[in-house]
């Protein structure tokens, strides 16, 4: 998607380790109209797939989620990184470690929104090595639902998550390839 790849040149950093901040148009403050585009491609690109609900992890995936759904016409549920008092004890729950933020957290998702008839789309800002979406996709899995794809918006394709995901089958679909961040310069696949 050329406009993501021209916002992420002009305003993406690469900051220390080779993490790429996109936090001025995509998961800090959001430009709507990129995220406006971004729902159209995703949704053109697996409307076919008829997808029933998308599911993302707060906080990051949700703006883009957003956008999604609403092209979509379908509801989102947003796996959250913690318990509130307002859930209940039934819920799916998954342990993922977070390379970004170097710990561990448990994601969950009432099980009265999800069921064996549901098509989910996972929808998320990036990809890594994948750890975030294998989680949602054991979710997924543990309700007996089905996973019509995996839309990223930034995929960082010299890191395996993409591979691992492609080489167990997944229809994955990612914006933009980051080829390298080395010495702080983007380079695109």
């Amino acid at each position: 998607m050329e406009s993501l790849k021209k916002r992420i040149l002009i305003d993406g950093k690469v900051a220390d380790g080779n993490i790429l901040q996109v936090s001025s148009f995509l998961n800090h403050m959001v430009d709507i109209n990129l995220l406006s585009n971004i729902g159209k491609e995703f949704a053109a690109i697996f409307k076919d797939c008829l997808p029933t609900k998308i599911i993302t992890i707060e906080a990051s995936g949700i703006p883009i989620a957003t956008m999604c759904a609403l092209e979509l016409q379908i509801p989102f549920i947003i796996a959250k990184k913690y318990i509130s008092y307002n859930l209940t004890d039934d819920v799916y729950s998954t342990e993922i470690y977070s390379y970004t933020k170097q710990k561990s957290f448990n994601i969950i998702v009432l099980k009265e929104l999800i069921n064996q008839n549901d098509r989910l789309l996972i929808i998320d800002d990036f990809l890594a090595y994948g750890t975030a979406i294998k989680g949602i996709m054991h979710i997924i899995e543990e309700a007996k639902a089905t996973l019509v794809g995996v839309g990223i918006c930034i995929e960082k394709s010299y890191q395996q998550g993409a591979s691992e995901l492609l080489s167990q089958g997944v229809n994955l679909h990612s914006l933009v390839k980051i080829n390298s961040l080395e010495n702080g310069i983007i380079t695109f696949k």
